[in-house]
């Protein structure tokens, strides 16, 4: 009787850690890493194209996350993509000529921002704009226009 009493709680310890080892990777594929936001400060970025980019998707700069996608619009005047950055007050010391480029990671194909630092002293602050864009690559408009310049040879 004791014996398996003893076996029924190894069985239910298993099955918890189970559990919460399924918890702990459902969160990681969504990118969920906390239940609360990070401090942090906005700044905006327009895309003609954003692909797959979600809220929540990570903002890195030479491979390192230094912020998430708050917001993704749309701007009815120039016809664009608006991406919120939050981006974590301790990389405060970002220059404000700094390239903003969508990128796909993975087998999965999350799609993330990519920074990449200017050259200017002055650094970006809450409400800034990022001039420099640049649009995720679509694979279906990246086979048309191969298949048409190969029907051109033709």
């Amino acid at each position: 009787m004791m014996h398996s009493r003893s076996v029924q709680i190894w069985v239910g310890l298993f099955v918890v850690a189970g559990m919460a080892a399924l918890l702990m990777l459902s969160m990681k594929v969504s990118n969920i890493s906390a239940f609360t936001e990070s401090e942090g400060f906005e700044v905006t970025g327009y895309f003609e194209n954003i692909g797959g980019l979600k809220v929540r998707s990570p903002v890195t700069m030479a491979g390192v996350v230094v912020g998430r996608v708050a917001n993704i619009g749309f701007d009815k005047d120039s016809y664009e993509a608006v991406v919120t950055l939050n981006i974590q007050n301790e990389y405060d010391n970002i220059p404000v000529d700094s390239s903003a480029s969508i990128f796909t990671a993975g087998l999965l194909g999350e799609q993330y921002i990519g920074l990449e630092a200017g050259g200017a002293e002055e650094v970006l602050k809450a409400g800034s704009e990022l001039e420099l864009t640049q649009s995720a690559i679509v694979l279906e408009q990246i086979i048309g226009q191969f298949l048409v310049s190969q029907a051109d040879k033709e």
